[in-house]
């Protein structure tokens, strides 16, 4: 099945992990070509374009701090001049509270970065994509949102921000051509929560174990979905939140 994609410019904010790692390489795949963008990962992120660039494909790697409009502004600009408009977005980029448990100040610096920081990006990427008439807009969220966490309120809440966001931009940027849906991964094998001190194989093989599917979420798994939703063979799914969990919302 062609997507569509070829040749369309994908920027997928948060490249240098796992989960935008995977997206990037996905989208590349289908002959989009990416800007893979990176805030403190840049190794990782010039590693996935190395690898993009060695099966074929076109990426470069940019910087984004989704706490400085200048930033965001200039990374725009920067893969404007180097690959053409953005017609593919998605907003993968996530800010960890710097310590817990948190405070008023850690709270509202992850509102700045993973709400205001990224609705920005796309508030960047809309003209081009307005101009061209065509655009898929895809914010990643997480199956957390809406699920009370005490000791971690920033980032549910985060999310939870960012799907009603996108609810408005589906219905706004609709008659450009420019369709908007949410992507919600259950629990995820990344190198981050595998490696946390919360998490290890005894929480991977309980959650597997409630899962229908009786397995995790993958980082391809949701790069899949990604890739149809930003494609152009997704000509009518806009304002949706798809979840990536193998239906575990179904079992809780």
């Amino acid at each position: 099945m062609d997507l569509g994609l070829s040749g369309r410019v994908a920027l997928v904010t948060g490249a240098s992990g796992d989960i935008g790692g995977a997206i990037a390489t996905a989208l590349a795949h289908e002959g989009a070509l990416i800007a893979a963008a990176w805030h403190s990962g840049q190794g990782r992120a010039r590693g996935l374009v190395d690898s993009i660039t060695r099966t074929g494909g076109r990426a470069i790697a940019v910087r984004i701090d989704q706490r400085d409009r200048e930033s965001i502004q200039a990374a725009i600009g920067q893969v404007t001049r180097e690959l053409g408009e953005i017609a593919v977005l998605v907003a993968n980029a996530v800010s960890w509270p710097a310590r817990t448990p948190e405070t008023w100040e850690t709270l509202t610096d992850s509102f700045t970065a993973n709400v205001t920081g990224t609705l920005s990006v796309i508030d960047a990427a809309l003209p081009g994509m307005r101009a061209a008439g065509w655009g898929r807009i895809i914010v990643i969220s997480s199956d957390v949102v809406g699920q009370p966490i005490p000791a971690a309120a920033a980032y549910p809440a985060a999310k939870g921000a960012l799907e009603t966001a996108a609810s408005v931009l589906a219905v706004r940027e609709a008659p450009y051509g420019i369709l908007t849906n949410v992507v919600r991964p259950g629990f995820t094998l990344t190198e981050r929560a595998l490696t946390h001190p919360g998490f290890g194989q005894d929480v991977v093989d309980a959650e597997a174990a409630k899962t229908p599917t009786r397995r995790i979420c993958t980082p391809q798994d949701v790069a899949s979905a990604v890739a149809y939703l930003g494609s152009a063979a997704n000509g009518h799914v806009n304002g949706e939140v798809i979840s990536v969990a193998g239906g575990r919302h179904l079992t809780r």
